[in-house]
């Protein structure tokens, strides 16, 4: 920050508010009179201001810039000010004068223009006047604060729309034509309110109070306000401050001494939108998600996507300055990308005038690490993942010499000769009805059924299809097929279901874990899938077996698996146990030898483990195309990238979120859908108490917040939609949540879950969700934009009425729940068929 002006004053300042603008600024002189300074050159003579009779109280330029008008008030006037105008008849000579809009109203702590600058606001006690700024006329008035109003001001979007804070710690919502109240908040703090603030470009309401609180609301076309997130700048500046503990440890530099950490209230004094922009190297991006925050030990740039603190710019840090603490606070932005501040001292009779360019704040966060999910080499030679698993070849006993045993026919079969039967009656009869078989086209439409594309501009799914009952354990996990067409669905009462997507007929149930399933997971090419347990063991089951093919445990493991996965287009196996990362290859071999029926023929063979320094508590990796990166979550709270290609660790995050990360997606897409490669660099982090977070794996950092949904203590799942343009979470208010990937607000609430959503997942294929609940119950979503039918082509037709008018009804099972008792163990009938089928 650079210094521009400061100004010794004759009083203090310390609470007033005070004017400035991208031109000008001013200040009280003597109490009734005021100069005002231009921001441009401040070696100009500053324009004096006369008029009022009692000390001036509040101070506020118009929105405009043609002309630039000034408000100010005190307990005899407001007086209206023509900046051009006065400067005009001070060059003439004559006395600057100004336009009296209001007379009498006490003492007015708080003034704020319209964006037309025809009304203004004055807040005095706990009354708030509306009033003309071209004439003296009261418009209307407004009362129903319990206590003293601290700021008014318009909505930038609906010009009859004005917000209030007021020191009773709540806000309410105004509807100016006709003097009523929209919306009242609840008592958001026990310190009082300040200030409010307007963001147009999402529509966000933002107010913060005199300890530090800052709360994010979203205020739509209904006058309703819901909570988009809650921030304590307190709590944020830790965060940083032990974030800059850690880059200073690593760059060797010592720390700051604990005599030199003072802990000083933060009040919110003002708050303003920081438009950054990139290097002119780059294209140059604009984003409006950075909120200056001025407070009594300096200012706070923080990130509303992400809620986290970006930079702090600290007085004591600018020896330089003529002020150690603020009173009060008064921003705009300045010329050539700049912000202009003027900032009263809390303490002494001071006023400066700073600056600050937000190209130098821009490259604070400008730098990466670089990393990305794809990879930019081949795999080094000593690489595991050049791993191979040698195969047996069965040996056969040689047979020595003699004539070797021959069949006495050339067929497998030999016709009988038919002494048995009837005499024929009838020699010939020729077939003059023949039919062509419609096979090949039937082959052809689910071949194009298969290759459709996943629609990229349809709207989420939030209409109720299915709701389905499935058993009174908790559905702890869910995944769908890569084509779309079968689900599985972990328990917790340690069986897996396999269902087809349309949740119709009876699944089959896979049992032999002891303790619930905590993950699933389907191979790239559907021929088989895993289960993981907290019994400490990892089954691969193949189709046409109602058998394991592998199981990776007995006693192999101290810890639960995490994470279990296929990795490297099937090649491996990938899971976590403890604090250590292991690497399996395997060969399923599902044939059996009748002698020696029990004797496995499939391989599994460990080819690589590391160990880290804490339990791992989530993991991901990409398996539908090949990956270095595999993320990894510790128990505290930190976030490796390790690279598998070079066994190590890439690069590590600590304290990622304030509780261990029980959840981690990465945005792996779908066959059916084709993203922006950068797309693919974003994943999800889920925590207790702390919402979901996104991160850009090219920088690793934040780059947005959601928290709208309620999580406590149960670990619930999120996910990614196929297209990229959605987030899916889990609640325990017993919905589930819909974001837009691109706003911190929930576009959709889906309620009425019968409890606790643990698990979501979109389906690959078609824009469908299906949720898990605590007590054991599915539900299927579709989207609204035009329910389709499920890709299971041989499921029947849904039945519940869809979108497209279809009302054709589905078997019982597919709408009522079914009862564990009467669930055959038997492979279902499946659309692709990979082996034999078990009917």
């Amino acid at each position: 920050m650079i210094e521009k002006l400061s100004l010794a004053c004759d009083r203090l300042l310390s609470h007033r508010q005070l004017a400035c603008c991208h031109s000008f600024c001013g200040i009280p002189l003597h109490g009734k009179e005021m100069m005002i300074y231009s921001t441009v050159d401040t070696e100009q003579k500053p324009l004096l201001l006369t008029g009022h009779h009692g000390e001036i109280s509040a101070m506020t330029f118009g929105k405009g810039s043609n002309p630039v008008v000034l408000c100010s008030a005190s307990a005899d006037y407001i007086i209206v000010w023509d900046i051009e105008m006065c400067q005009k008849r001070t060059n003439e000579g004559k006395v600057a004068a100004g336009t009296v809009i209001g007379t009498l109203l006490g003492e007015v702590v708080h003034l704020s223009f319209c964006f037309s600058d025809e009304r203004v606001t004055a807040c005095s006690g706990a009354t708030v006047y509306i009033l003309s700024s071209k004439r003296e006329e009261v418009i209307c008035t407004l009362t129903g604060h319990l206590g003293p109003t601290t700021s008014a001001e318009f909505c930038p979007w609906t010009k009859d729309i004005l917000v209030t804070t007021s020191e009773d710690r709540t806000f309410k919502v105004w509807d100016l034509k006709t003097g009523a109240v929209f919306y009242q908040s609840f008592v958001l703090s026990a310190s009082p309110l300040l200030g409010a603030f307007f963001l147009e470009e999402n529509r966000h309401l933002i107010t913060g109070s005199t300890d530090g609180q800052v709360w994010c609301f979203s205020l739509h076309d209904d006058h309703k306000c819901h909570l988009v997130t809650k921030m304590d700048l307190q709590k944020m500046e830790k965060r940083y401050q032990m974030h800059q503990e850690t880059v200073s440890h690593q760059a060797g530099v010592a720390d700051q001494s604990a005599a030199d950490k003072v802990e000083t209230a933060k009040p919110v004094l003002k708050m303003a939108l920081c438009t950054q922009f990139t290097d002119t190297n780059d294209e140059q991006k604009k984003d409006n998600s950075w909120l200056c925050i001025g407070s009594s030990d300096g200012l706070y740039v923080v990130d509303l996507a992400t809620s986290e603190l970006l930079t702090a710019l600290y007085f004591k840090d600018h020896p330089n300055l003529s002020i150690t603490m603020a009173g009060s606070w008064s921003v705009s932005l300045g010329r050539d990308n700049s912000m202009v501040f003027l900032v009263t001292s809390l303490f002494t009779p001071c006023v400066v005038l700073l600056e600050l360019k937000l190209c130098d704040l821009g490259r604070i966060w400008a730098c990466g690490e670089g990393l990305s999910v794809f990879p930019s080499s081949p795999p080094l030679l000593e690489s595991p993942l050049n791993a191979e698993l040698k195969k047996k070849e069965p040996s056969h006993p040689k047979k020595k010499g003699g004539a070797k045993e021959q069949p006495l026919v050339f067929h497998s079969k030999v016709k009988s000769s038919g002494y048995t039967s009837a005499p024929r009656r009838i020699m010939f009869s020729p077939k003059t009805n023949v039919q062509k078989n419609s096979s090949s086209k039937k082959a052809n439409k689910n071949i194009g059924l298969l290759l459709r594309d996943y629609p990229t501009d349809s709207a989420a799914p939030t209409i109720p299809h299915i709701h389905h009952s499935v058993a009174n354990k908790p559905v702890n996990c869910l995944q769908y097929s890569g084509d779309g067409k079968q689900i599985l669905c972990g328990l917790g009462d340690s069986s897996v279901l396999l269902y087809k997507s349309s949740l119709t007929g009876n699944p089959a149930v896979y049992t032999g874990h002891d303790r619930p399933v905590s993950s699933v997971s389907w191979s790239l090419n559907r021929q088989w899938w895993l289960s993981a347990s907290e019994d400490q063991s990892l089954r691969i089951w193949a189709h046409g077996s109602t058998e394991p093919a592998i199981i990776v445990g007995d006693s192999l493991f101290s810890k639960p698996i995490r994470g279990a996965q296929f990795y490297y287009l099937d090649k491996f196996l990938l899971f976590a146990s403890g604090p250590s990362l292991y690497l399996y290859l395997y060969n399923v071999d599902i044939t059996r030898d009748d002698i020696k029926r029990y004797q496995q023929r499939s391989v599994v063979k460990r080819c690589f483990t590391t160990t880290s320094p804490t339990d791992i508590t989530a993991l991901s990796a990409v398996n539908d195309f090949f990956s270095y990166i595999v993320l990894l979550c510790g128990s505290d709270r930190s976030i490796q990238v390790f690279d598998m290609n070079k066994s190590t660790n890439a690069s590590e995050l600590h304290d990622a979120h304030s509780r261990a990360v029980h959840c981690i997606t990465l945005n792996k897409g779908s066959m059916f859908s084709t993203q922006a490669p950068d797309s693919y660099n974003l994943f999800l982090t889920s925590a207790v108490t702390d919402g979901v977070k996104i991160w850009d794996l090219r920088t690793l950092r934040c780059v947005r917040r959601y928290e709208n949904h309620q999580n406590r203590c149960h670990p619930c799942s999120s996910a990614i939609s196929p297209c990229g343009r959605f987030i899916a979470s889990g609640s325990e208010d017993n919905c589930a949540y819909v974001y837009d990937i691109r706003s911190s607000s929930y576009l959709h609430k889906l309620q009425k879950h019968s409890d606790t959503v643990l698990s979501v997942t979109f389906n690959p294929a078609t824009p469908e969700l299906l949720t898990g609940t605590l007590d054991g119950k599915l539900r299927l979503f579709q989207s609204s934009s035009g329910a389709c039918l499920s890709p299971d082509t041989g499921a029947a037709v849904h039945g519940i009425p869809n979108m497209t008018g279809l009302h054709a009804r589905a078997p019982e099972s597919g709408r009522a729940g079914v009862s564990r008792k009467n669930l055959p163990v038997v492979r279902p009938q499946s659309d692709v068929s990979v082996g034999p089928t078990v009917t």
